[in-house]
This record gives C-alpha cells, structure tokens and sequence, in this order.
C-alpha cells in the first residue's frame, strides 16, 4: 500500500508544478490535460492538467486542476491519495474511510482502475485507487 499527497489548483496547476520541480529538483511526469478526456469541461480549460505528478529525490506528488465547476477552499486543496493492490482491499479501505462522513465518488471501476472518492468524518479528503 502507498499513501501520497493529491493536490487541487484552480487552473494554474501547470505553474504551481514548474515552481515546485525547481524547489525540489523534481521532475513533472504522467502529465495529462483535459484535451482527449471524456470529461465535460470548457473548451478553454482543456489545455489545463486533468493529471500530473512531481517525482524526485524523495519526493512524489500528485496535482491537477480541478474543474471549473468544483470549488476549492482552504482546507481541501490537498486530497490523501491511497494506491492499493487488491480490489476488495481498495472497497475495504474505501467503505472504513468514509464512514462517518461524506462519499463524494463511489468506488467503483472507471476507464483507468477502480477509484472512490471521499471526505472522511475528520474532513480529511481522500482518493482510494486500484489499477487492474
């Protein structure tokens, strides 16, 4: 099991990274805009990262824009990201991660794995990922 930061940015995620990789001497990876997705964003926001990562020297983190229609706060720019190697460990995990609180994505299969989202009931945000 793995447990990694997801960061939110509001459209200026690309910038955030540039910076970021020169402070850690970090490189940007796994970049993906919005432009070949299935995702019902503007046209003028399909340039921006719909997915990235930042790898270095122990370093490792995940970022993306959110959508335009997703509002970001203070307090849920960052999201736990858990990779898992077992589906039925990913449901587990999932189902215990957000009792008590709020399921914002159902965990279930998607184009890439099988993912949930949710808001824990200390308001910890956290993605729970398996990738078949």
């Amino acid at each position: 099991m793995k447990v990694q930061a997801y960061l939110s940015f509001k459209g200026n995620c690309q910038e955030a990274l540039n910076y970021y990789s020169d402070i850690f001497d970090a490189e940007i990876v796994n970049r993906q805009t919005y432009e070949d997705k299935k995702i019902d964003v503007p046209s003028s926001y399909r340039n921006n990262l719909q997915h990235a990562e930042l790898k270095g020297k122990n370093i490792h983190f995940m970022a993306y824009d959110a959508s335009p229609d997703t509002p970001l706060n203070s307090g849920n720019q960052i999201h736990m990201s858990v990779d898992v190697t077992d589906n039925s460990k990913g449901k587990e995990l999932f189902e215990s991660l957000s009792k008590g609180g709020q399921v914002h994505h159902n965990y279930r299969e998607r184009e890439w794995g099988y993912f949930g989202r949710c808001t824990d009931k200390y308001g910890i945000g956290w993605m729970v990922n398996y990738n078949n």
